[in-house]
């Protein structure tokens, strides 16, 4: 494919784009199958020339209409790194603002029990990875809005095959629309008139960090705690072999018993295995907080420019009726030096008028752009947020049961064991 080729895939919105896209509000996983296969480690050198090791993710794509009709062909497949999925992500936080991007599985192990490993490159923690990458693609292709978005869908493709993925998403000219921290710090602490709609967003976003983080490092200690119960477990089932070893008449049932134990005992493993998969469930909902936050920082950055941007056209009109009246109403450099020097020329006065005018009308469009732009977040965001919610509420409300069930599940073992001991001692 040509370069002209290429820049009018990315600026424009050719049928043949919209083709392969698919119409407005049909969201991507309706016509993809995709997963995350698998992960592979791999060595290489970094941007410096270091030898480094790192992980790649397999990305396997099918179209649904294919599987639909019976056929079931390969899938297509490539290679992404986690710092791919994050130069992703942060090109759909950028260019849409007024939506809460889904998070990425955290990079580093927190809120771990302390036989869990935090090892970045653990095998566990990978495969954990893996799959919160994999849940981070279908958050994305089930958005009604991002799923359309075409660099998702070359990113899991890879349409241009002659330049990297990485060069085309550059391209796109994303890094000059992201707000610096500073301003957003700035808009932050200076903006008047802010939406009460978006500060309690944020105050429910703190909320949510708040109250998930407690939850976690509750669900850590324990899991420590459960880890050393049936650990001791261990230790029962040590002691009754080695009793059993000297117990002709008991030797058999206190055998049996110490297997039991030492089954339970090394069953925990497995189970707090399954208790992180549904911690990563919280965890995604610790990241999305940032993502609201994200939301509410970009509405007062808009709001920040709108007041500041009222202000300067109020000042400007106000320079030209003290010039058009000659009356200065307000103490100004330019009104004492008047006093001082005598008045400036007709044609100097008019000069001024005229540049005035053409400032005030720019400035009125500037403030019926920004105005625009805020109504628009507001209101893009809102409908966001709403969906968010739901979606939220769902997920947590099915993670949690699933957790309390497979509580029941562990305690009924737990049961059983003990009974299964107790007949043992009762045959002895």
């Amino acid at each position: 494919m040509s370069e002209d080729g290429k820049e009018e895939l990315v600026g424009t919105d050719d049928d043949s784009e919209n083709t392969a896209m698919g119409e407005e509000g049909s969201t991507l996983l309706r016509r993809m199958e995709m997963c995350v296969a698998e992960a592979e480690k791999r060595s290489g050198k970094n941007a410096v020339n270091m030898q480094e090791t790192f992980t790649v993710y397999l990305i396997e794509t099918r179209p649904m209409d294919a599987v639909a009709d019976g056929r079931n062909p390969a899938p297509d497949s490539l290679w992404r790194r986690y710092s791919e999925f994050e130069l992703l992500r942060n090109y759909l936080v950028v260019t849409y603002p007024y939506i809460i991007v889904p998070p990425l599985p955290e990079k580093r192990a927190e809120f771990v029990w302390h036989k869990l490993s935090a090892d970045n490159m653990d095998p566990d923690f990978v495969e954990r990875r893996r799959v919160g990458l994999e849940n981070f693609l279908l958050r994305v292709a089930s958005h009604p809005v991002l799923s359309n978005d075409k660099i998702l869908y070359h990113f899991l493709t890879e349409v241009w095959q002659e330049h990297g993925w990485k060069e085309v998403v550059y391209e796109t000219g994303f890094q000059a629309k992201a707000d610096s921290r500073l301003r957003a710090l700035s808009a932050t602490f200076r903006v008047r008139n802010p939406d009460k709609r978006f500060m309690e967003m944020k105050h429910y976003s703190d909320e949510l960090q708040s109250h998930t983080s407690q939850l976690l490092r509750a669900r850590a200690r324990v899991a420590d705690r459960l880890y050393g119960v049936y650990k001791v477990h261990g230790n029962y089932g040590r002691v009754f072999s080695e009793w059993s070893a000297i117990e002709k008449e008991m030797g058999d049932g206190l055998q049996s018993a110490g297997h039991h134990m030492d089954a339970y005992a090394a069953s925990i493993d497995d189970i707090l295995e399954e208790e992180e998969h549904y911690a990563d469930q919280l965890k995604e909902y610790l990241f999305y907080a940032e993502a609201l936050r994200a939301v509410c920082r970009k509405h007062e950055l808009t709001q920040f420019e709108l007041e500041m941007a009222s202000q300067d056209l109020i000042s400007k009109k106000q320079q030209r009726e003290e010039l058009a009246t000659g009356i200065v109403r307000t103490f100004s450099f330019k009104g004492m030096t008047n006093k001082l020097f005598g008045q400036e020329a007709p044609e100097q006065r008019e000069a001024r008028l005229k540049l005035l005018e053409e400032l005030i009308a720019e400035g009125e469009e500037t403030v019926k752009e920004k105005t625009l732009e805020c109504e628009e977040h507001v209101d893009r965001a809102w409908v966001d947020v709403q969906r968010f919610k739901e979606q939220k509420d769902k997920d947590l409300r099915e993670a949690l049961i699933n957790f309390a069930v497979m509580q029941i599940s562990m305690c009924k073992k737990g049961i059983q064991v003990w009974s299964n001991a107790k007949e043992c001692f009762l045959k002895m």
